[in-house]
């Protein structure tokens, strides 16, 4: 291999690896389910609504951390909490509003999907509208988190996009799993009134700030860029439910599969938006041509990204059943086949349709923080959560 092709493998490998390192903290959100299974098995729309509650604090986040790095270092921001810019508290504004209409949104078409795909009737419309405003709700003390994790990034001078990022979104991922799994106990022993109180702080706040910013340009826009993404991803999100729901009728209570699969798609999104972000690079600088043929020009990048997925996806599959157990050879075996098997269908499909994204990103400038990465994520999810559903079809 040419030195300059090494070092271009070499890069990519050490980005994915680091990435993959941090989103072994995946680990514990899959263990926190892994433990409470029971009540994850009460209803089917509680399983089913687990993707949708970490992507959409994910995006939310990923929102978030974009816009506010970008307005710390145009000055438009100052990295501290009280005395700061109108644009600071409009971005605080608005990350409040999207919380609650995200959550609104897709309660909705989870019930849509709930009535065509999970055996759920409208009468528990009310019960999902209340643990997903609830839990989200709850998770606005991770946007405060997120909030001082990139102020202190910003004093440090640490990369947004391969620090910041993700080690705020594996963070939110654990501690949104956690609040999850505490509405759900709330709602199933103590009854839907147990949880109201947490959706009503996002309802104060919204009627607190929304009569201040409703007319505002700034708060507008960003409410307006937002949505499309936000309504976008409310299917997709959906479909990954769906098929995560497919997954536990298979697997039947295997601990081993809801450990690992947090962090696998933690993994696999990491890679994707590496892939993808280096091919956006490329093709700005004219190293690669806009079209799906130029794919084989950037061979070196995916390969090493894979590579190293599948390196960590043989970590997981240890770390999951030395925690869970039995830890036998063909305990082992079957679990590794199962899934490097999901690994290989889940990238070779998420670096199709992002490159295909990145190519549409360079012809028509879409906004990396508002479209872009949320996109590529959800779809990242949605990917390699069908493709543990058809690996396990296959070899479960």
């Amino acid at each position: 291999m040419h030195m300059g092709n090494f070092q271009s493998f070499l890069g990519t490998f050490k980005e994915t690896s680091l990435a993959c390192i941090l989103d072994l903290g995946g680990l514990l959100a899959g263990f926190m389910i892994a433990l409470q299974l029971g009540v994850f098995e009460i209803t089917p729309w509680a399983i089913a609504l687990y993707p949708a509650i970490i992507s959409v604090k994910a995006i939310i986040t990923g929102l978030l951390t974009g816009r506010l790095s970008t307005a710390l270092h145009l000055g438009t921001a100052y990295p501290r909490f009280f005395g700061n810019t109108k644009s600071f508290y409009k971005l605080l504004s608005a990350m409040v509003v999207l919380t609650l209409t995200t959550s609104a949104t897709i309660s909705l078409v989870a019930m849509l999907f709930g009535s065509l795909f999970w055996g759920v009737t409208i009468s528990e419309f009310p019960a999902i509208l209340t643990v997903m405003v609830a839990t989200l709700s709850l998770g606005l003390l991770i946007t405060v988190i997120t909030i001082k994790f990139t102020f202190i990034s910003f004093k440090r001078s640490l990369d947004p996009d391969t620090i910041v990022y993700p080690a705020v979104s594996i963070l939110a991922n654990i501690l949104i799993t956690f609040l999850y799994i505490v509405v759900l106990n709330l709602y199933f022993s103590v009854g839907q009134w147990a949880i109201v109180i947490f959706g009503l702080i996002n309802v104060g706040l919204v009627l607190a700030v929304l009569p201040l910013n409703a007319r505002d340009r700034e708060f507008r826009q960003i409410i307006k860029e937002s949505l499309p993404t936000i309504l976008l991803v409310a299917f997709l999100v959906n479909i990954t439910g769906t098929f995560l729901k497919g997954i536990s009728n298979i697997v039947n209570g295997n601990r081993t599969i809801y450990t690992v699969y947090p962090a696998m798609i933690d993994m696999m999104g990491d890679a994707g938006l590496i892939v993808s972000s280096a091919a956006t690079v490329k093709l700005t600088l004219g190293v690669l041509s806009p079209t799906l043929g130029a794919i084989k020009n950037h061979a070196k990048s995916i390969l090493s990204a894979w590579v190293s997925t599948f390196m960590f996806f043989v970590v997981i599959a240890v770390v999951a059943l030395a925690v869970n157990g039995p830890f036998t050879g063909i305990a082992l075996g079957n679990l590794l086949l199962i899934l490097l098997v999901s690994n290989v269908i889940a990238f070779a499909a998420i670096v199709l349709v992002l490159f295909a994204i990145s190519i549409l990103t360079f012809k028509y400038g879409l906004d990396p923080d508002n479209f872009v990465i949320p996109l590529v994520s959800a779809l990242a999810d949605a990917l390699t959560t069908i493709a543990l559903f058809v690996a396990l079809l296959l070899l479960f």
